[in-house]
């Protein structure tokens, strides 16, 4: 009796003992799954996500090119008399303003220009002391209507003059020491071709001073043959320079010229661009990267949504709620901040575009 108990007892010992350790196998297995990394709908809604788009793709050119005065804003400086250049003011590179004072010349033609000026108002102030007399005699019957007209035609005359030789002044201005050239515009001296001393005519076809404002200026791109077909009016362009290696400037092409030079067998295309501080000076060296359409229709992504692994790119693709999966890709072209891909994605996939690397760490195990 006591045996047969004893054996009840510890068959009911086994008993629990294989139950307790195939829950803890279990248990163990429980826990060994619950370990494995699991895409949440919380953790995919804290994250960034982007749809893929398609647009023609663009292409990103680097050229070269220079910087140039704006034609619009550039005048050349030309004498309308002659004579001897003294008191020369300015020299290259100067900032002038407009009405000051670039030169002084002696000419013999100011002279004539100030004595008929002179003759002009004695004349005026003459015909109209006539005229008047005139016209009081008449009204005593002292002369005749003729008279008074003749006396009214010559007052006229005298203030046509009067006005002619006063414009003439006024254009060609002078004071006690002579012939002032004078700056038609605020800017600066880009070209200068007197000095003191230099012997002026006025048909001379040598401009004496140029003149440019500086606060917009021209980038002349040289573009190759083989680019031509890729640019076109309206075309975003970034330019850097030698002297300013960390600031761009930003503008687009303004024109393109239809012909090419015939020295370097390159077309110039215009970029129009703002000088805030008048930094870019003209004849300076420009690195010029063109926006550009390829012609051909891609989708793409940001290039911050990328992951890149083992020499190839990945991006985290939403498949649904809480599902998502690495999906290997190929880039045709990457532009700036756009990724242009030729295999892999297409218009309307969902991508990651957050901690991206995180969850393509923890996926690919």
């Amino acid at each position: 009796m006591y045996a047969k108990y004893k054996i009840l007892t510890i068959s009911s010992v086994l008993l629990v003992t294989a139950f307790a350790f195939q829950s803890c196998h279990h248990a163990a297995e429980t826990s060994e799954k619950d370990t494995r990394f699991q895409v949440t709908d919380t953790l995919l809604n804290s994250l960034l996500k982007d749809t893929v788009k398609e647009a023609s793709a663009l292409t990103q050119l680097t050229l070269t090119g220079s910087i140039a005065p704006d034609e619009n804003k550039m005048v050349k400086v030309f004498p309308f008399v002659s004579g001897v250049a003294q008191d020369v003011n300015v020299q290259l590179g100067d900032v002038v303003h407009k009405g000051q004072t670039l030169a002084i010349m002696k000419s013999a033609e100011m002279a004539g220009f100030t004595r008929d000026y002179t003759s002009s108002t004695a004349d005026i102030n003459n015909t109209k002391r006539i005229l008047e007399s005139t016209e009081d005699m008449y009204k005593s019957g002292l002369s005749s209507q003729r008279d008074v007209e003749q006396a009214k035609a010559d007052y006229q005359k005298a203030v046509a003059e009067g006005r002619r030789a006063g414009d003439v002044i006024q254009i060609n201005k002078s004071n006690g020491n002579g012939y002032e050239v004078k700056a038609p515009l605020s800017g600066f001296v880009v070209e200068k071709n007197l000095t003191n001393n230099t012997q002026v005519r006025a048909d001379n076809t040598l401009n004496l001073f140029t003149i440019a404002d500086l606060s917009t200026v021209y980038v002349l791109v040289n573009v190759y043959e083989s680019d031509i077909s890729k640019i076109q009016t309206g075309d975003p362009v970034k330019i850097t320079t030698l002297s300013y290696p960390d600031k761009v400037f930003d503008g687009k092409i303004a024109r393109i010229d239809n012909m090419l030079d015939p020295d370097n067998k390159v077309m110039h295309a215009r970029v129009t661009i703002n000088n805030p501080g008048n930094l870019l000076k003209p004849g300076m060296f420009a690195n010029v990267m063109i926006k550009a359409k390829s012609g051909e229709t891609l989708p793409f992504i940001s290039s911050n949504a990328l992951v890149f692994d083992n020499d190839k790119n990945y991006v985290i693709v939403i498949d649904g709620k809480a599902k998502v999966h690495i999906q290997p890709i190929k880039i045709a072209k990457t532009v700036e901040d756009r990724a242009y891909i030729s295999d892999g994605l297409k218009p309307g996939d969902r991508i990651v575009a957050s901690r991206q690397v995180y969850l393509y760490e923890s996926l690919k195990d």
